[in-house]
């Protein structure tokens, strides 16, 4: 297994949600009295599969968990607080999703394995989006604000995987140091801009043999625009 640097270079980006705090599940585990609240957790991430960050409600969670709405009030003081739960859980499985697809990048030249890594973190990025569109929705539905972005060595989650991919651009001479500075924040935003477009937008629609390409273009773009001349 291959470990992730802290990123060197991330700029401090402003009221981003695409961090998290790992969440314990219980997924498969009958409830009992004292684990409630990975219980509402779990059924709220459910229900947020097919509803989107509209769907979460407490009332509704509890109702599925079959216990009281005061019951489900005891762990979660409002709407906002379980939803955030939630947001955590789907940042957890969009960057499991992304470490996976770069760990399977096995290409010797440590040059051509970082630039397929990059380009691995966004087919993840955009298959997860289309995979989980309600998760998708809902992983981005809360902000984390502006202090959780000030102390780069604190980032986590999905955003850490890629600066961790830029970095190791940098390390390699594929990326000057110049370069590097905001890669992080316009990698990503292209990315998930094709991504919304994909499940929310006029991309939907596509078929997948036709919007793939279109991916490869984006990464195309991304490449050009960060690795340095004759790489």
């Amino acid at each position: 297994m291959w470990t992730l640097p802290t990123s060197r270079y991330a700029e401090d980006v402003a009221s981003v949600n695409i961090l998290y705090h790992r969440t314990v599940t219980t997924r498969g585990q009958p409830y009992h009295h004292g684990n409630l609240r990975p219980v509402l957790v779990d059924t709220a991430v459910e229900l947020a599969r097919t509803t989107g960050p509209d769907g979460v409600v407490l009332r509704e969670v509890a109702r599925r968990a079959g216990v009281s709405h005061n019951a489900a009030y005891r762990h979660f003081e409002d709407r906002a607080a379980l939803l955030t739960e939630v947001s955590h859980c789907a940042m957890a499985d969009l960057e499991q999703a992304m470490r996976t697809r770069i760990a399977a990048v096995m290409l010797g030249d440590p040059t051509a394995r970082a630039l397929e890594r990059l380009r691995e973190t966004g087919r993840a990025y955009v298959a997860f989006a289309l995979r989980e569109p309600g998760l998708f929705a809902v992983a981005f539905s809360v902000s984390a604000g502006a202090a959780a972005h000030s102390d780069p060595a604190a980032l986590s989650g999905p955003y850490a995987v890629l600066n961790a991919v830029l970095d190791e651009l940098v390390d390699c001479g594929a990326v000057t140091p110049e370069r590097r500075v905001g890669a992080d924040v316009a990698c990503w935003a292209m990315v998930h801009g094709f991504a919304d477009l994909s499940v929310h937008g006029p991309l939907r629609e596509v078929p997948a043999e036709m919007r793939d390409p279109m991916l490869e273009i984006v990464l195309d773009v991304v490449h050009r625009g960060l690795v340095s001349t004759g790489t």
